[in-house]
């Protein structure tokens, strides 16, 4: 590719015409909101090695905190939704020809799944938390449905059920509300025989058949154990109703392109239900990854038709990422670089993308890249970025939020400004109540060899409002690593 070559040409949208840079899409909400957190949240159903796509839609929740984080100085984080509910085995009653299921909780175990995510998906997060400096949290759905405060918004949503089971299942108003048989764990998969027949302030009494064990009753309330393995659609109802009435944290739901199609369902729930428009949802839809055909790059029909049906020139790591030639490390780099490209441009972010284009755009990454060090990232002014890149300024002042609490004595630190970057190495760490104790004992030439105290208190309060600095202050000492660098800019 020559120089003169853009490496993405991507056409206009209604959405990228709306936007100059990828992450205003957050600014109405939390110009609204003023929210004290984001808690950026991603979901994936744990039944084997992630492809390409799910990997794509976790390394834009860790890069979107981080660029929220400097664009709105506002604390984030990630929260990582591991499905455990997905389906591990299906049957049919030999009599009835109802079809049963069996999640992978139930086959598999606490352990099992502890195991499934240790193998395709810690490391990998670990990674990108060390990359993108954004702290994450992991929870099972079997752990946030056994939550009194999931299990109390299911019952709220169950006092509207007439009017939502149609957004839920337009073709037949029946949700799939499945309730595991208390003896086998296998639950009837399109639950047309579970029935809701008691709702009162004591909670919901369910009546089912397991094909094994009869007909069985199981009684649902915010205290109780009866797993609640519900559909698609339903589980992000409650959930997403549920983080709605969170007023100090800004829930952002990360999901692949292809959910776009079924949000319009969730949302006409929301709306039946009464849910005010400053708790609906706000989800940010990632670059759809699509195969030869068209079609969305699909997990479920590769293990229905085989790898086969893909064309040759499809990699192997596309559709198992953990096989990836460069090691864990290496790939989280070359995605972060990734979207970090297509986050510059609303057009190449909010659009679609062959497995192929998607594979041509991670090898195309600049060579040069490959030997950049891994480092901690702080964007800064002009001004002090020259005196830093002079040498002149050796301390660093920032508030103790979560990101900085990650830095330690000996770890890179690069500084960017505009098109320009320097490297740093970290010598000292000093953490203060606030900046009046940090002059006290900071030398003032260190932190700005231009400025009085007053003039330095004055502009650094101009940069961080007071409940910013109730997080405490901290102070980097620096020295330089490299020389400045040019780099492309990221949004």
């Amino acid at each position: 590719m020559s120089a003169s070559t853009p490496l993405l040409i991507s056409p206009n949208s209604v959405l990228a015409n709306a936007l100059l840079r990828s992450v205003d899409i957050l600014r109405p909400r939390i110009q609204a909101t003023r929210p004290k957190r984001i808690e950026f949240v991603v979901g994936t159903q744990i039944n084997g090695a992630p492809h390409l796509g799910t990997n794509l839609v976790q390394t834009t929740a860790f890069l979107l905190a981080q660029v929220a984080r400097r664009e709105f100085s506002v604390e984030t984080s990630v929260r990582f939704g591991a499905l455990d509910n997905a389906p591990h085995d299906v049957v049919l009653d030999p009599e009835t020809h109802h079809a049963y299921q069996q999640t992978y909780f139930h086959a598999l175990g606490k352990a099992g799944i502890g195991d499934l995510i240790g193998t395709y998906y810690r490391a990998f997060f670990d990674s990108l938390s060390e990359a993108a400096s954004t702290d994450y949290t992991l929870e099972t759905y079997t752990d946030q449905q056994a939550a009194p405060g999931f299990r109390a918004e299911f019952l709220r949503t169950l006092e509207r059920l007439e009017e939502i089971r149609w957004w839920m299942a337009p073709s037949h108003g029946v949700v799939h509300t499945r309730l595991p048989c208390p003896e086998c764990g296998w639950a009837e998969k399109r639950a047309e025989r579970t029935k809701l027949v008691g709702l009162g302030e004591e909670g919901a009494r369910f009546t089912a058949r397991c094909f094994d064990h009869g007909a069985y009753e199981v009684d649902v309330d915010p205290e109780t154990d009866a797993y609640l393995d519900l559909a698609t659609l339903y589980r992000n109802l409650v959930k997403e109703r549920l983080l709605g009435r969170d007023t100090e944290t800004m829930h952002v739901m990360l999901k692949g392109g292809d959910w776009a199609f079924g949000c319009q369902l969730v949302d006409g729930a929301l709306g039946v239900i009464g849910t005010p428009g400053h708790q609906m949802p706000l989800r940010i839809f990632t670059p759809q990854v699509l195969a030869h055909t068209g079609a969305k790059l699909s997990k479920s029909l590769l293990r229905e038709r085989g790898k086969g049906a893909l064309p040759a020139d499809v990699e192997p790591w596309m559709l198992d990422t953990t096989t990836w030639p460069g090691g864990t490390d290496h790939y989280v780099d070359v995605l972060l670089w990734l979207v970090g490209e297509l986050l510059t441009d609303p057009k190449h972010f909010f659009r679609s993308f062959t497995v192929k284009e998607l594979g041509r755009l991670m090898t195309n990454r600049p060579a040069d890249l490959e030997q950049r060090p891994r480092a901690h990232e702080m964007g800064i002014y002009k001004r002090y970025f020259d005196l830093i890149k002079a040498g002149t300024k050796t301390t660093e002042i920032r508030v103790n939020d979560s990101s900085r609490q990650r830095l330690k004595v000996g770890d890179l630190l690069r500084f960017r400004c505009r098109d320009e970057e320097v490297l740093t190495r970290i010598t000292r760490i000093a953490r203060y109540t606030d900046f009046e104790e940090m002059f006290d004992h900071e030398p003032l030439s260190s932190v700005n060899p231009t400025a009085t105290r007053e003039d330095q208190l004055r502009n650094i309060r101009e940069i961080y409002p007071p409940e910013r600095e109730a997080l405490g202050v901290v102070a980097i000492g620096i020295e330089l690593a490299t020389p400045a660098l040019p780099v492309e800019s990221v949004s």
